[in-house]
């Protein structure tokens, strides 16, 4: 076997990605705190509690881990609910608070990148209807300001909301998330509102900040027809790609939302990206079903013969992760993985996944494909939504009762990677020699 490290540009970011409600803890004030409370909304009952801690300072010792870690970026959300605890009242020590851990960020050598929405939204505002109604737009830009003025002097990169396409799917079409709704047209409204949205950020970033970078974080899943020579699985595959996957970013492109069967125009989103940040995790494949109405007749399912995570809920489909990669190169932007990891709580898929999403990111930026940096999902377990604690992303390890960390493999393995801004031979046949050959022929 030959020794060889596939190296990265000077410069590429590395880090891990986090949410403000998953980590902080104490989070009381919003619609996923509500939702918490209606039975069966979350798996086994569970509730985020203290999550990580973070708002009572362990965010510190996070932090040394991941500086300790060879990482040199960090990604993570502030919580609107606390800044804005009532529609005509602003939290200025939430404010400090997060600025604090930007400058601590800082002092650790780790480049922000701030979301400014991540799935939670404050009582009061769903009580106003939430992201259904159109006077959301104006609410969201006046919260941006507040936080932008407050912390411009830390942050240069800025995602205003993460994964639109999931927010409006699985609150409004699968009802997996608040409000629990199941209504296409809604969630077409709900999408169209954040783009709106994204938008009215974006220029408000740059009217307060032009140097800096303003970028949509959107979810994307691969898809692939499960009979190739099959034009109803091609149809579905196309429908179901273009709605989740493509409306959001294209409509930053061209102005013209399609979501389904909706479409309209969005002029003030045109043009309003500076970078495109992809959310990977797996991919699918799609076969045309009349039982799958409410799906865009799509039943999508992981190859027999794929590689699942602990609870099966993501195959490992690294192809499907520079398939992505390339068709984000369509906006010619720079790219940022702004997120991309797997739920294993015995850390031994981990390994192999993130060495060959590696593997594969280096091939794009190999094709001089503009990818700038990395964030790995996620740097300690934390609340993952209405999968509870079931679910376990870390690269270590929490225990929710005592809240001590313990280092996973894994986390040794991403640390060299950093460090070297690369990965070698060594690496792989160290954490995971079963794919060593196949990587490194010879």
């Amino acid at each position: 076997m030959p020794e060889a490290t596939f190296h990265f540009p000077r410069g590429f970011l590395w880090g891990t990605a986090t949410a403000a409600y998953q980590v902080e803890g104490g989070n009381t004030n919003n619609n996923w705190t509500a939702w918490e409370q209606q039975p069966g909304r979350v798996q086994l009952g569970h509730k985020a509690g203290q999550a990580c801690e973070w708002w009572n300072g362990r965010w510190r010792e996070d932090f040394d881990r991941a500086a300790e870690g060879g990482q040199n970026a960090h990604r993570l959300s502030v919580e609107w609910s606390r800044i804005q605890p009532a529609p005509d009242r602003w939290d200025e020590d939430a404010l400090d608070h997060y600025r604090q851990m930007l400058q601590g960020l800082h002092e650790r050598g780790l480049q922000p990148m701030v979301t400014l929405h991540h799935f939670t939204d404050p009582l009061w505002l769903t009580e106003q209807g939430g992201w259904e109604r159109p006077g959301v737009v104006p609410l969201f830009e006046r919260f941006v300001e507040k936080v932008v003025e407050a912390l411009r002097e830390y942050v240069e990169l800025w995602v205003p909301i993460n994964e639109p396409n999931v927010y409006a799917v699985s609150g409004y079409v699968t009802g997996e998330f608040p409000p629990g709704r199941h209504n296409l047209d809604i969630a077409a409204r709900v999408a169209a509102n954040m783009l709106k949205g994204h938008a009215a950020a974006y220029r408000a970033i740059h009217r307060l900040q032009p140097q800096a970078m303003v970028g949509a974080a959107v979810n994307y899943r691969d898809f692939l027809p499960a009979r190739s020579w099959s034009p109803l699985d091609r149809l579905v595959t196309g429908q179901l790609y273009s709605s989740f996957n493509d409306s959001f970013i294209e409509c930053l492109a061209s102005g013209r939302f399609k979501m389904a069967a909706k479409r309209q125009r969005i002029p003030e989103a045109k043009g309003a990206q500076d970078f495109v940040g992809v959310n990977y995790y797996t991919r699918e494949y799609v076969a045309f079903s009349l039982g799958h109405a409410n799906e865009l007749f799509a039943r999508r399912f992981f190859r027999p013969e794929a590689e699942l995570s602990s609870n099966g809920m993501l195959a490992n489909e690294p192809a499907g992760f520079y398939r992505t990669l390339q068709r984000a190169t369509r906006y010619k932007l720079p790219i940022f993985v702004t997120e991309n990891g797997v739920e294993d709580a015995e850390d031994r898929l981990r390994p192999r996944y993130l060495a060959e999403h590696i593997h594969q990111m280096w091939h794009a930026v190999n094709f001089n494909w503009p990818v700038r940096g990395y964030f790995h999902w996620t740097l300690v377990d934390n609340f993952e939504w209405e999968r509870g604690w079931t679910q376990r992303f870390g690269l270590w390890e929490l225990d929710v009762e005592t809240q001590a960390r313990r280092k996973r493999p894994s986390a040794n393995l991403y640390q060299a990677i950093c460090t070297e801004n690369g990965l070698s031979t060594e690496m792989v046949r160290q954490y995971a020699p079963q794919i060593a050959a196949d990587m490194f022929p010879g």
